[in-house]
């Protein structure tokens, strides 16, 4: 207990610092110099939406075509930011303070000129981040700042133009260069400042009520899956925080979340945050989505850890699930030595013996009162279950793909009924434990 404590002050320095550090400006000399407003924000804020004091940004578009292409982002003020490539798969980033995205429904989804696709959002109290897909190596042969001028808001501008792989590489930061560090996942990623909920001080070892890690996943930058304008990172926050509210009032139990807001967060930041709080359990909440070439699925699925995944489904969405950090840029090869080990061990016998336990119990509370899949428990090599000391669970709510599941899942009655069993399969949970394994921690 004394080394966490040691390393969660460590973190909370962590946090106090990067919520600190200003994002360098990457514009030529038209841009201004100095600070913009709403250019940092402390590391309590809160999510982007409806937030008046941030920067907003009401419109973008792209131009051009397979040689040069032009990203326009519409902006109510003048930002800092920082943009740079990335290798395998070819993406650019760009480093933005925090901002209220207020884009149409699909923005980002359309491919045009040298992008493939772009994603946008937070990623840290006070940063967001937009991320190109690209269709091949390429430079930012131009990127800046415009002020507000003819009846046109302030502007950021980002020209991107075709490069051969040679030069592309030359262009990347030395650790970041594909010959000289070994990919990981997609490819080699940018980091990004810790600040996350990862920082929670330790809970109060006086409080004997067993410790409960709600997990809603994806959030910020990563969207999850989509079916028109619901997100799989609402959908599953919602059901979170109304599971986490459930929870608080029977008084039993304490509960932590991983994410209250539209913040992402990283995969191995959601493991720490289980761990340093030596949570008692730890359930993750996803909604997942079939491609319309791989036809129908419907009803909640239970996961839990597994080397070897039960089915080639099971194993299609743990690839999904596990490359979140490189969607979001996050640099995956430099993680301390405690988190290298628990992705590449097994979780400890007991550990996994009592998520299977919970995960059965589970089961059969949520089939009497919501629709389960045919296949209702699996296992596949989930990052976020890797924990060797929390028993943790993956819950796959529903298919935002199938129309009954997505009817469901945006029904407030609905998500009353599938809390409630959650909840119920929780206190037997506990029940059990206690009588058979002592009291929880």
């Amino acid at each position: 207990m004394e080394n966490r404590a040691k390393h969660l002050v460590f973190l909370g320095c962590v946090l106090l610092c990067a919520a600190a550090l200003a994002i360098a400006v990457a514009s030529p000399p038209s841009a201004a110099e100095g600070p913009q407003d709403g250019q940092s924000a402390p590391a309590a804020a809160a999510s982007s939406a409806g937030a008046p004091n941030f920067p907003v940004a009401s419109g973008a578009r792209l131009a051009g075509d397979d040689k040069q292409t032009r990203f326009i982002l519409d902006l109510d003020r003048k930002i800092e930011f920082r943009a740079f490539p990335l290798a395998d798969p070819y993406r650019v980033v760009v480093d933005i303070p925090q901002v209220n995205f207020q884009l149409a429904a699909g923005t980002g989804s359309a491919a045009r000129g040298l992008v493939k696709a772009f994603r946008y959002g937070l990623v840290m109290p006070g940063g967001s981040r937009i991320v190109f897909d690209m269709t091949g190596p390429v430079k930012v042969a131009n990127s800046y700042v415009l002020d507000a001028a003819n009846g046109q808001p302030p502007r950021l501008v980002l020209d991107f133009e075709q490069v051969d792989r040679t030069s592309f590489v030359q262009s990347l930061a030395p650790e970041s260069r594909p010959e000289l560090k070994p990919a990981i996942s997609e490819g080699n990623t940018a980091s990004i400042p810790a600040v996350t909920t990862a920082a929670l001080p330790p809970v109060a070892t006086t409080d004997p009520r067993p410790l409960i890690v709600i997990d809603p996943g994806h959030g910020g930058i990563d969207n999850g899956t989509q079916s028109g304008d619901q997100t799989e990172k609402n959908l599953v926050l919602g059901f979170g925080l109304a599971l986490r509210d459930r929870i608080e009032k029977s008084g039993k139990y304490r509960v932590v979340m991983t994410r209250s807001d539209d913040t992402f967060i990283p995969l191995n930041d959601r493991v720490k945050i289980a761990r340093s709080q030596s949570a008692a359990l730890f359930v993750s909440i996803h909604a997942d989505a079939l491609p319309r070439r791989e036809g129908d699925a419907q009803g909640a699925t239970i996961y839990t850890v597994s080397d070897k995944a039960s089915d080639a489904e099971a194993e299609r969405l743990a690839e999904t699930e596990n490359k979140a950090d490189a969607i979001a840029g996050v640099n995956l090869t430099d993680e301390p030595t405690e988190v290298a080990d628990i992705l590449i061990d097994l979780a400890q016998r007991e550990t996994k013996t009592f998520s299977n336990r919970f995960a059965r119990l589970l089961m059969d509370e949520m089939k009497t009162t919501v629709r389960m899949h045919k296949h209702p428990l699996k296992s596949a090599g989930f990052r976020v279950l890797k924990a060797p000391d929390v028993p943790s669970v993956l819950v796959e709510i529903g298919y935002v793909s199938n129309k009954g599941d997505l009817e469901h899942l945006v029904s407030e009655n609905w998500r009353n009924k599938a809390v409630g069993s959650m909840v119920q399969a929780i206190d037997t949970f506990f029940a059990k434990r206690l009588a058979t394994a002592g009291p929880a921690k």
